[in-house]
C-alpha cells in the first residue's frame, strides 16, 4: 500500500525529528564499543553509518519537496 503525499510528509518528519538523532547516538555507540580503529577505517565507518538510514527510508523521503500531487491546481 502506498504511503499518501500527506502521510509521506508526517512520516519524513517524525524520521527527521526524531528518529535520524536516536539513529546518530546509536551509531556512534556502536563504533565506541568495536576496539580502536585507525582513523581512516574509522572515518569510512562513519561515512557508511551517516548514508545507510537513508536507502531504506528513500520511498519515504521521494517527492516531498515537491508540490502535492493531490492539491487542486486552482489552489
Amino acid at each position: 500500500m502506498a504511503l499518501s503525499y500527506k502521510a509521506r510528509r508526517r512520516w519524513s518528519l517524525l524520521i527527521l525529528v526524531i528518529g535520524l538523532p536516536v539513529y546518530a547516538v546509536l551509531a556512534v555507540n556502536l563504533v565506541a564499543l568495536l576496539p580502536v580503529l585507525p582513523k581512516f577505517l574509522e572515518f569510512i565507518l562513519y561515512v557508511v553509518l551517516g548514508t545507510a538510514w537513508a536507502f531504506p527510508l528513500k520511498f519515504v523521503f521521494k517527492g516531498i519537496g515537491q508540490v502535492d500531487p493531490d492539491a487542486d491546481e486552482d489552489s
